[in-house]
């Protein structure tokens, strides 16, 4: 079996074949940390770490960088009307992003580098792309000239007479050309500054994700990966400016993800749409959320609705449901083992070999997801044939093979419905286990009337009470 990646620098889908055979090096623009992360954000970041997971599951071995952008003119902004300083907003951005990504099952990058951990790197390409002459400075700022770069707008494509056509970009007249862009910007007052060649400032935002993909991957790498609105103008201008300095191929293979609109229209603050991570967390299932944003192939557009996220979370129930069905035959899991191991060399015409068949056809995460779903239905079928525990026991290896690759069912069935019960705001773990501590007393006191009335007001709850000889245990009604 091959893995293709739809390139956006081809066009088209390609076979995926690394530099160095076995292992992948693969860099993803990650977040400007000046406010809370949102659903868009959500979405990219989900998308390339189920594309490590894969390819980590197919047997490469992976690094995988994702930056921070923590200089920069939104940062400034934030921390003067705040009255902080830019440092601490970054600092507090970056935690607030590690605490959301795990709660969504987003593994940590391999290297997640910061932009000012990188300022000697930017001033050396920098020097460099002046002495190659395709750069100039004017009065401590540097500019990129993109007329010295004949391939400029390759990647996005973009041709340089379109781009002096549709011009709106802000008037300066220091550029030689509108189109220019910074890779140094001299410092203002009360601005984050650096000592450079060219007086004190800091890099312009293209700059860092060059510096830092070829310090951790080299000059030229495996995939470089980020969000559709990112492919212009910030990839074009990371590559024009990489492949000036270095004289390499820079990224081989560019995979964007698409938009996140909410009920049919773009994000936006001030159509009141704006919804961060935390926001739908605080409605839905961390599990729930990561599974609707892997339920459309990721490079197409995905509207977020309430409906169509809970027709996922009906179907991620079920699958929950199977598992505690599962578990209840045929006992708990192994939990010694690769769980992705089905998926290295899968028989053909097996569900494995079907997950992989759409994971290889350019990350199809959507047939994936269904996939699951069938395979759901036919486990619950043989289950109600009878047949053996062997049988049953890889039928779940399977599963949960394909499940580990897109970073759900990470939790007891249990802890899955009272997790869904708690982000609907229905139920109080605390509270519900005092209530269930007074029923105890109240029936070791032989006082059915009060145990009955306690049995009666969690029931009303959503609150499902099992009485066994080892105690009461209870569950959500969802």
């Amino acid at each position: 079996m091959t893995i293709k990646l739809y390139n956006t620098a081809s066009r088209r889908k390609e076979i995926f074949e690394p530099l160095e055979p076995g292992r992948v090096g693969m860099y993803v623009c990650g977040v400007t940390v000046y406010d809370l992360c949102h659903i868009g954000h959500a979405r990219s970041a989900i998308v390339f770490d189920v594309l490590s997971r894969y390819l980590r599951a197919r047997g490469f071995e992976v690094t995988y960088v994702r930056n921070f952008t923590d200089v920069d003119d939104k940062i400034i902004e934030r921390a003067r009307e705040m009255g902080r300083d830019p440092g601490d907003i970054a600092r507090e951005y970056i935690r607030a992003f590690h605490e959301d990504m795990a709660r969504l099952g987003v593994a940590p990058a391999d290297h997640e580098p910061k932009a000012t951990e990188h300022i000697d790197g930017m001033i050396r390409m920098i020097r460099t792309l002046m002495e190659k002459g395709f750069a100039y400075e004017v009065d401590g700022d540097v500019f990129y000239s993109i007329e010295a770069f004949r391939d400029y707008g390759a990647l996005s494509g973009r041709k340089m007479e379109d781009l002096q056509a549709g011009s709106r970009v802000a008037v300066d007249a220091k550029k030689k050309n509108p189109h220019d862009f910074a890779l140094w910007k001299a410092a203002k007052p009360g601005e984050p500054r650096w000592e450079s060649p060219w007086g004190p400032g800091r890099p312009g935002w293209h700059m860092e994700c060059s510096v830092m993909s070829s310090h951790f991957l080299g000059n030229t790498f495996d995939i470089h990966g980020g969000g559709r609105d990112l492919l212009f103008p910030h990839h074009e201008n990371e590559r024009a400016q990489s492949i000036a300095a270095n004289g390499g191929g820079f990224a081989r293979y560019w995979v964007h993800n698409g938009f996140v609109t909410v009920d049919s229209e773009k994000m936006s603050k001030s159509l009141g749409n704006f919804l961060t991570i935390r926001d739908a967390l605080e409605t839905y299932h961390p599990e729930v959320l990561r599974l609707f944003l892997l339920s459309k192939h990721y490079r197409t557009p995905l509207d977020f609705s309430r409906e169509a996220v809970m027709d996922l979370q009906a179907g991620l129930l079920r699958i929950y449901r199977t598992l505690q069905r599962l578990e209840e035959r045929i006992g708990s899991p192994k939990t010694d083992q690769d769980p992705t191991g089905a998926l290295r060399n899968p028989a053909e015409g097996t569900f494995p070999a079907d997950f992989v068949g759409v994971m290889d056809d350019d990350l199809n995460t959507a047939a994936a997801v269904g996939l699951l779903f069938e395979k759901v239905r036919e486990i619950n079928r043989l289950m109600d044939e009878g047949v053996s525990k062997e049988l049953l026991e890889k039928e779940r290896d399977d599963l949960m093979a394909a499940a580990s690759v897109l970073g759900i069912l990470r939790e007891s069935p249990r802890d899955f419905e009272l997790g869904l019960a708690e982000a609907a705001g229905r139920l109080d773990a605390g509270k519900i286990e005092d209530m269930i501590r007074q029923r105890a007393e109240a029936r070791k006191a032989r006082d059915w009337k009060t145990a009955d009335a306690i049995r009666d007001r969690l029931k009303e709850m959503g609150v499902i009470l099992e009485d066994g000889p080892g105690g009461t245990t209870w569950r959500p009604d969802v």
